[in-house]
C-alpha cells in the first residue's frame, strides 16, 4: 500500500485493511487517525477492530469519524493538534484519503499557512481542493 505523503510527517490513504497495520508499524507510523465513520464499513474494519491491531503493533491510534456535519472548526483543530504532537511520521485513513486531506488542508488554513502552498501540496498529493479555497480563506479569519 502507497501511503501518500501531504506534508511533513502528514500521510494519508484509503481504508487499510487489518492485514496492513504490521506494514505501517514497519515503515515507522506513530500513529493512525481513523476518519471513516464506522457506519461505512463493515464490521471487520470497524475503528475498534483496528485500534486493537494498532496497540498490538505499538502504534498510537485515535478516531475522528469525519463527515460534512463533523468537519466543524473543533474537529478540524483536534486532527490537527493529533498530528502535530507526534514524534513520528502520522497516517490518517478514510474511504479515499480526501477527507483525510481535507482536515488536513482546513487545519492549515485555520493556523495561517498560505492557501497557495496548501493547494498546491494536496494537488501535488492527488486531491485537488480548489473547490475549499473560499472556506478556507474564511477559516484562516477563525
Amino acid at each position: 500500500m502507497n501511503f501518500i505523503c501531504i506534508d511533513k510527517n502528514y500521510h494519508v490513504s484509503p481504508q487499510i485493511e487489518p492485514h496492513q497495520i504490521s506494514d505501517i508499524a514497519d515503515k515507522g507510523f506513530v500513529k493512525v487517525i481513523c476518519n471513516r465513520p464506522d457506519l461505512e464499513v463493515p464490521p471487520s474494519l470497524s475503528s475498534l477492530v483496528m485500534a486493537d491491531l494498532a496497540a498490538k503493533a505499538k502504534i498510537e491510534f485515535h478516531i475522528l469519524e469525519l463527515t460534512h456535519e463533523t468537519m466543524t472548526p473543533e474537529n478540524i483543530l483536534k486532527q490537527r493538534k493529533i498530528f502535530m504532537d507526534a514524534s513520528g511520521p502520522v497516517l490518517a485513513y478514510c474511504a479515499s484519503g480526501t477527507r483525510c486531506s481535507v482536515i488536513w488542508a482546513l487545519g492549515e488554513a485555520m493556523t495561517g499557512t498560505n492557501i497557495n502552498y496548501i493547494l498546491e501540496k494536496t494537488l501535488a498529493a492527488g486531491y485537488n481542493l480548489s473547490s475549499l479555497e473560499a472556506s478556507m480563506r474564511n477559516l484562516a479569519n477563525y
